[in-house]
């Protein structure tokens, strides 16, 4: 099977998909109500979170099943996946969100 045959499974894109609807909530959210801090998190910074620890489960599984079987393609993959991570998360370590 090849990376993109690979990045057709659901364990694949699901992961990259969460990490973009992430990306997607702090950026309304800081157009919408600006970079401020509030007394406590909005509903933006939980469901922020819950989508990048929803994203834990689903890698584990990926890497559980593919990593033996293709562990080049499921490397690449993986890169992808953490890749998506970091950009869901550069925006909240740059405005201290």
């Amino acid at each position: 099977m090849s990376v993109p045959a690979l990045f057709g499974r659901p364990s694949a894109f699901v992961p990259i998909g969460m990490s973009v609807v992430a990306l997607i909530v702090v950026l309304v959210s800081v157009t919408w109500f600006g970079a401020v801090r509030e007394a406590d998190e909005g509903a933006a910074a939980h469901l922020w979170q819950l989508l990048i620890a929803g994203q834990l489960p689903v890698v584990a599984f990926f890497a559980i099943r593919w990593l033996p079987r293709m562990p080049r393609p499921a490397l690449a993959v993986m890169a992808v996946q953490a890749l998506a991570l970091l950009t869901a998360f550069l925006p909240v370590y740059l405005l201290h969100f």
